[in-house]
């Protein structure tokens, strides 16, 4: 299934791009650029199939499983989801979003996936377009050369054996590891956002019934937000998103009496949760909002969350890395065959880097203000806020869609109602910085 590679008279391996991590990022922009005719080698540190949550995709993925030709094998695994339901517990209603009614009508739905079966179709599919992809090896090392002459990496196989090579440019698709960032010591706490998720598979969770069945849930409670998230083989994804201080409260709890006294926190995910058994570990994770200070270099990229994550309310995640790495792969291109157009290519590709987090952010830092959670539990349409909103959650952030002039007044009704209910707003102002701050020792609550 892999390409064998070129040898260079050194003994390193010879390739045009090396793609450090085999995730959405990484194995899209490998099938995109080796169906150019590139020869590309992607390490993946792990094997696949394996375990990982951000289950939940939005309808902008299809026309992007369409340009792969993955759109069937992904058809064949999900769950269609045709919209959201928002629960507040300072609210009476559920209230439910369709995709359908977002401005843009051709994307009605989306899927919910097993990501170990998601990404798995993904790194084939690299693999069938002839990228070289070599999974259980890390990338240990970079450096790259003088006169832009590319990078010399060296990787480590599960063997122990090292394998180098040299690439004329290199794509960090490495996830929430961030090799380069770390490298570069480019990445940065979110100062606006910190939170912590704890996380796992069940059976036999309550689900919505007809068409609403395969919806995402987002449960809002005191200490953050749950997600529920069913998939088509009858297990559900749960998981709460907390404000970095409720994770310490744990102290030595074991992990999974931790998580079932958080579920019980929210008594309508309780109600749903009552026959319902792990089917997974329960896992957790700290550091969950972070950025880089760039993008990109002349000989590189940062793709998906390797640039930047951000917290996982919209299910934006899947989304923003399968677009950077279409994006990407235009920039590597351009910089290739182009060279005397690379610098122009690098500024596209960081403006579209940044747009994405950019505009999911701004909703993301106020979800859990009470004028926010007003407006989402009781929307109103007036000059098609509603629907532009709606684009938002579907993802259709990059596009034609005119959208832009309706979130400018949606954003000017939030500041407007905020100010008219002062101080509502200064006080979940005030409890927000005290929720955001840095917890110390909260990795060590993670690890025990």
């Amino acid at each position: 299934m892999n390409t064998p590679p070129a040898a260079s008279a050194a003994g390193a391996s010879v390739c045009d791009v090396l793609v450090i991590g085999g995730g959405p990022a990484g194995a899209t922009a490998a099938a995109l650029l080796a169906e150019r005719g590139y020869r590309v080698t992607l390490f993946e540190k792990a094997h696949h199939p394996r375990f990982h949550v951000g289950e939940s995709l939005l309808p902008a993925n299809l026309p992007l499983f369409e340009k792969l030709g993955v759109a069937d094998a992904v058809k064949a695994i999900g769950m269609e989801k045709w919209g959201a339901e928002f629960v507040s517990p300072w609210h009476e209603h559920k209230q439910s979003f369709e995709f359908a009614d977002a401005m843009d009508k051709s994307m009605p739905m989306a899927y919910q996936v097993r990501r170990a079966e998601f990404d798995e179709i993904l790194i084939r599919n690299a693999s069938r377009k002839n990228a070289r992809v070599v999974e259980g090896c890390q990338v240990q090392d970079v450096n790259f050369l003088p006169g832009n002459t590319g990078a010399l990496a060296q990787a480590r196989h599960d063997d122990g054996s090292i394998e180098s090579v040299h690439a004329r440019f290199v794509l960090d698709a490495s996830g929430r590891d961030t090799f380069l960032g770390n490298r570069f010591k480019a990445k940065r706490r979110n100062r606006k956002h910190n939170s912590t998720a704890i996380y796992a598979h069940f059976a036999g969770a309550e689900r919505s019934t007809g068409k609403a069945a395969g919806n995402i849930t987002i449960f809002w409670f005191e200490h953050g937000w749950f997600w529920f998230i069913p998939l088509a083989d009858g297990a559900t994804s749960v998981g709460a998103v907390t404000w970095p201080y409720y994770m310490k409260t744990r102290n030595r709890k074991p992990l999974e009496q931790f998580f079932q006294e958080t579920i019980a926190l929210c008594a309508p995910l309780r109600e749903r949760m009552v026959h319902a058994q792990p089917a997974s570990p329960v896992e957790a994770t700290g550091n969950y909002s972070y950025v880089c200070d760039r993008t990109h270099g002349s000989n590189y990229l940062l793709l998906g969350d390797a640039y930047t994550f951000i917290d996982p309310v919209f299910s934006s995640g899947v989304m923003l890395a399968m677009h950077s790495a279409f994006v990407g792969a235009d920039t590597v291109d351009t910089c290739l065959r182009q060279p005397q157009r690379a610098a122009a290519a690098l500024k596209r590709f960081d403006s579209t880097m940044r747009l994405g987090p950019k505009a999911f952010s701004w909703f993301i830092y106020r979800i859990t203000s009470p004028t926010m959670r007003d407006m989402f539990m009781q929307p109103r349409n007036i000059f098609r806020v509603k629907e532009a909103l709606l684009s938002v959650l579907a993802g259709d952030v990059f596009g034609k869609t005119p959208i832009r002039g309706p979130l400018l007044l949606f954003k000017g009704l939030y500041y407007a109602t905020s100010l008219l209910n002062i101080r509502r707003t200064l006080k979940a102002w005030r409890t927000r910085q005290r929720n955001i701050r840095v917890v110390d020792e909260i990795g060590a609550a993670l690890n025990r």
